[in-house]
């Protein structure tokens, strides 16, 4: 299966691991973007078979978990409001509000549906005139570009019923504040490939100029992987900071043009909030002017929102790479994917959703023959 079987080759993995224990003579701390990432390392147990000096970090690129608790509990208002069709993605269902979710709010007689493309929510309310059709539109860069699609269409054929609830968070200012942080242990990134094959790979090589440190754009197979940390070890090693792309079948270093060009027209950067870490300058996308009509949360008045986080989710050190899941006295017990205390475990790239998927219940134990 082309693209998929040449990825998972063992011999090739065994010879990039080999060359991964030959390079490294100290320990290094490298954080993987991605909560796509953090799931293959987790399932094929890559950071078990690694050098017991390289530490993994587990990044905050999982966009369901960084979705604010007080955009999840606004959707919830809306979504329950009897006028409105709400359209998700099927990953945000079970995200946890203040009290409740998504699918308690379609269990209660709320109309939420999960769609696969944002035109499909699109069709949807040029289907049914007569009901308000909302689309919750979250993610990086990656899911940005769909929705914006979405939005200008929306606008172009002068749709009434249709809105979108924004929070779309962009990955550059987020690996600035960790490099910002006092607390920051990273010496080397793998980058979201998908990211940078939206983006392109520009807006890295001031952050490596300025802060000194590897990054290398990363795909999300496990040899994707393991090249990706081979090449960032290598990098490290030699005392080198470059920006290297280890994704070239996708990544571009000028991005997606067309894709750049509709996120430039329908959105523009704001500050925003993540969940678990708190609001980063400049880190956000909300609808520019010429399209504020179609904002859900200026048309739906809902009134104030009062968040209220579980005290003992510790969701935030794990998406700060502070904490693995498993350092969570709530992990498995309090805390499991069919009663999720944080986004980070019923998400599909939340870090202890692989954990528990993968059961890494308890603390890990190093695989025969490890060594650094």
């Amino acid at each position: 299966m082309r693209y998929l079987d040449e990825f998972n080759d063992p011999a090739l993995a065994r010879r990039l691991l080999d060359d991964v224990h030959r390079a490294t003579t100290r320990p290094w701390a490298i954080m993987e973007v991605c909560g796509g990432q953090t799931h293959s390392i987790v399932r094929h147990g890559i950071d078990q078979l690694l050098p017991e000096a390289i530490e993994l970090i587990h990044g905050p690129g999982c966009p369901v978990c960084v979705t604010p608790l007080e955009v999840i509990d606004r959707a919830l208002a809306i979504a329950s409001r009897p006028e409105v069709v709400f359209c998700s993605f099927g990953d945000m269902l079970r995200v946890p509000g203040s009290e409740h979710d998504l699918l308690t709010v379609k269990s209660r007689g709320g109309d939420v549906r999960v769609v696969y493309s944002p035109l499909d929510a699109l069709a949807l309310a040029e289907a049914e005139p007569d009901r308000q059709v909302v689309l919750f539109a979250i993610g990086f860069e990656t899911t940005a570009p769909a929705n914006a699609l979405a939005v200008l269409q929306a606008h172009q054929r002068g749709v009434t019923n249709f809105s979108v609830l924004v929070s779309h968070v962009l990955v550059p200012p987020a690996v600035t504040a960790i490099l910002a942080s006092p607390s920051c242990r990273v010496q080397a990134f793998l980058l979201a490939g998908h990211v940078c094959s939206v983006m392109g790979t520009g807006q890295y090589a001031p952050l490596v100029r300025q802060h000194r440190v590897p990054m290398v754009v990363t795909g999300f197979e496990p040899l994707d992987v393991l090249e990706g940390i081979r090449r960032a070890v290598l990098q490290l090693e030699s005392g080198r900071a470059e920006l290297e792309n280890a994704y070239p079948r996708a990544v571009r270093d000028e991005g997606n043009e067309a894709a750049r060009r509709v996120l430039a027209d329908v959105f523009e950067v704001c500050d925003r909030t993540w969940r678990g870490i708190g609001t980063i300058p400049a880190s956000g996308l909300r609808l520019a002017e010429p399209y504020r009509r179609l904002d859900a949360e200026a048309r739906f008045d809902v009134g104030a929102i009062r968040t209220g986080e579980s005290p003992l989710c510790r969701s935030g050190e794990v998406l700060q790479g502070l904490i693995t899941p498993h350092e969570c006295e709530a992990f498995g017990t309090r805390c499991t994917p069919r009663a999720p205390l944080g986004a980070t475990m019923v998400s599909g790239e939340g870090a202890c959703a692989a954990y528990y998927r993968y059961r890494r219940l308890d603390q890990p134990v190093a695989a025969p023959g490890r060594g650094g």
